[in-house]
């Protein structure tokens, strides 16, 4: 690890949001002025090699399924970046790595002056990839939810031996940013489904191993009607084996974290109004602009804005029909507590805006933390 990592490790935020530290958008949004997202989340594509058994994008599928070409997705980061955008992470609802053009479009991000993050399941992150690609991302995220071979595959749907694969890959990815001196923050991360208790541990073992500049567990996101089956009052049961999980990580000098305030919340929200879209918006791998992820599925069609195989975001994000939705998920009239998944992307920024406005929140005094581009 490169001897800036650790400070810069201390200076992210790790489960909570950043969007106090940009008051001049927040001051316009309540003026009614139109405000760039600081955050875009997005895919190139919703095709995946995996088929996790807590994947939430298997409830996303929306309209026909539009394919995004290089060119389509460049353009959108080119309006990106003229509107105000800070950053632009590559997770979504597809595996964005295969599509031929990831590389370039990372590449093309970072040359806009774009902040560009990414998460992948890892498997096609080959070493020549990872030369392209690193220079140019904040952080890397595998996507990796378990500790053991056989217990991965079952867990991310894939073959034992992809396992291998990716550990490999989360090899050459440390090696090469500590070969040349590179400030992105490589991280393996694991969904934990109550379910799957016994890799909390296992995986700790792994981080411990592989060395990567931090690993987080973090919960698992469910619809509304709890199709994927978490049962978030058996969270509290994980608390000794996650606590053991972070022990672990310090003893072998690896930062491993819980996301424990959305754990502690366990699927329930404490805010009446969804202010965060604004902010931290969605984009999906069919080319779909939508509020959030939770809102891809078809049956909210009502509050989709736009499809970026039809027409530019720039231009989408000047319509009154984006405002129009975002205005609308903010009022009185929509209420996340009742129409809304658990644990959304927007939930930590959403419940900071809530108490901010109502009183119950201040702006933060403190310096701005690292990866400002992603809240």
């Amino acid at each position: 690890m490169t001897a800036a990592m650790p400070e810069l490790v201390e200076r992210l935020v790790f489960d909570g949001t950043k969007v106090g530290w940009y008051p001049e958008r927040i001051v316009a949004w309540e003026r009614g002025e139109r405000i760039a997202p600081i955050t875009i989340d997005c895919a190139m594509t919703r095709a995946c090699q995996a088929s996790c058994h807590f994947c939430f994008a298997q409830m996303q599928a929306s309209e026909s399924e539009q394919k995004i070409t290089k060119d389509c997705f460049l353009q959108f980061l080119d309006d990106a970046a003229e509107i105000g955008v800070k950053g632009v992470s590559f997770i979504s609802d597809g595996e964005s790595t295969v599509v031929p053009w990831y590389a370039d479009a990372v590449e093309h991000a970072g040359k806009l002056g774009l902040e560009v993050g990414a998460g992948s399941n890892g498997i096609k992150l080959t070493k020549s990839v990872l030369e392209r690609v690193l220079p140019h991302l904040s952080y890397l995220r595998f996507n990796f939810s378990a500790g053991e071979r056989k217990r991965y595959a079952e867990i991310m749907g894939v073959q034992q031996s992809m396992y291998d694969v990716v550990v490999q890959n989360i090899r050459d990815g440390m090696e090469i940013i500590n070969r040349d001196g590179l400030s992105c923050t490589l991280n393996m991360q694991m969904v934990l489904d109550p379910r799957d208790r016994d890799q909390i541990i296992p995986f700790a073992k792994l981080c411990c191993e592989l060395k990567p500049v931090y690993g987080i567990i973090k919960h698992c996101s469910d619809s509304s009607d709890g199709k994927l089956g978490v049962d978030y009052s058996k969270y509290e049961a994980l608390m000794p084996d996650l606590l053991a999980a972070e022990e672990m990580g310090k003893q072998a000098g690896v930062k491993l974290t819980a996301k424990w305030n959305k754990i502690a919340q366990a699927g329930k929200r404490n805010y009446s109004r969804c202010m965060g879209p604004p902010y931290i918006m969605q984009i999906s791998g069919n080319g779909l602009v939508a509020p959030c992820g939770m809102l891809f599925n078809e049956q909210y069609k009502s509050m989709h804005i736009g499809n970026l195989t039809r027409q530019r975001f720039k231009d989408i994000w000047a319509s009154d029909r984006y405002m129009e939705v975002m205005r609308y998920l903010a009022s009185e009239h929509f209420d996340p507590r009742q129409r809304c998944g658990s644990m959304c992307l927007q939930h930590n920024t959403n419940d900071y805006l809530f108490r901010l406005s109502n009183g119950q929140a201040e702006l933060p005094t403190v310096p701005a933390p690292a990866h400002m581009g992603f809240l």
